[in-house]
């Protein structure tokens, strides 16, 4: 037993994608596994259970498949989650771990005796299912379905139909367990319900690309505590499209001098007659809070 300080770089990203049939979780995981695997998909492995859906992306590149079958018990979890690990692999995505749950559920259900009593035979091998994630040497992402319902959203004037995610299909509270969650929506964009890494927390929704995941790894193998100034200038380097016109707009609006303000509203000259009002707003607001002599002459466009 030896104490060591804490090192973020040895650490191994544990997350989940949730969402409904549909949101693209399958495609987003597998994107996600590219980037944590410094894009060499011969280091990632799909623990599918999704009826042979992994292979529908192999245009992907050759990332690895375990295919399961029924029955879908967290011991074939485990069995395969292990085959992962023996094999070198970095990444393992399992898609999905519904099916996991939804197993427990039946078998549940067919115990004789004492209902509430019988739970002491399915939370043992829930807890050894989940503690074999979360002690996975590789990064692990896992996906749920979530339950779905229609909701009546109003387009061109009328009213359509349209697709949304409810509650996750696991066991309540399992997404404590995960570092990062992203809950996908029917229109792919992903936006996170839970986040220790504070990449994604109070930001916009987006759509999951490989420069996600290469995000992601940057942190997990980080050694330092990153600064405000960090931040914003890691975010100076990101394009247009990775970044979006409310991702500029959301910085502006967390800049505190007008200094920063500035060179945030030049670095992006194609969105300067959007921004243009939000720059002014924020402007003048800074201004206010601070002594407007000092900066009368700062930020003139």
């Amino acid at each position: 037993m030896q104490l060591r300080q804490s090192e973020r770089r040895k650490a191994k990203i544990k997350m989940a994608l949730q969402g409904p049939s549909g949101g693209g979780k399958s495609y987003s995981a597998l994107l996600l596994g590219k980037g944590l695997a410094n894009g060499d998909l011969s280091k990632v492995a799909v623990i599918d259970t999704e009826n042979g859906s992994a292979d529908l992306y192999a245009h992907l590149g050759n990332y690895n498949v375990i295919t399961l079958k029924p029955p879908f018990t967290p011991e074939n979890y485990i069995k395969a989650i292990e085959v992962c690990e023996n094999a070198g692999m970095e990444v393992i995505v399992i898609d999905s771990i519904s099916h996991e749950w939804d197993e427990l559920l039946d078998f549940h259900s067919k115990l004789a005796g004492n209902s509430f009593t019988n739970w002491a035979k399915v939370t043992p091998r829930q807890k050894a299912f989940i503690d074999k994630i979360l002690q996975a040497k590789a990064h692990v992402i896992a996906t749920m379905r979530t339950k779905q319902d229609y909701v009546l959203n109003q387009k061109d004037g009328k009213f359509v139909p349209e697709k949304v995610g409810l509650k996750s299909v696991q066991r309540d509270g399992v997404d404590y367990e995960f570092t990062l969650v992203f809950d996908i929506d029917i229109k792919h964009f992903a936006v996170s319900s839970k986040d220790r890494t504070g990449l994604f927390a109070g930001k916009p929704d987006f759509i999951i690309k490989e420069s996600t995941g290469t995000e992601i790894l940057d942190w997990c193998n980080s050694s330092e505590k990153p600064t405000k100034d960090k931040d914003f200038l890691s975010a100076s380097r990101l394009t247009r499209d990775e970044i979006g016109l409310r991702d500029v707009m959301t910085r502006m609006q967390e800049s505190n001098s007008i200094a920063e303000l500035l060179t945030l509203f030049k670095m992006y000259p194609s969105l300067q007659q959007d921004l243009k009002p939000h720059y002014e707003a924020r402007k003048a607001f800074l201004q206010k809070m601070s002594n407007p002599q000092n900066y009368s002459n700062n930020g003139k466009l």
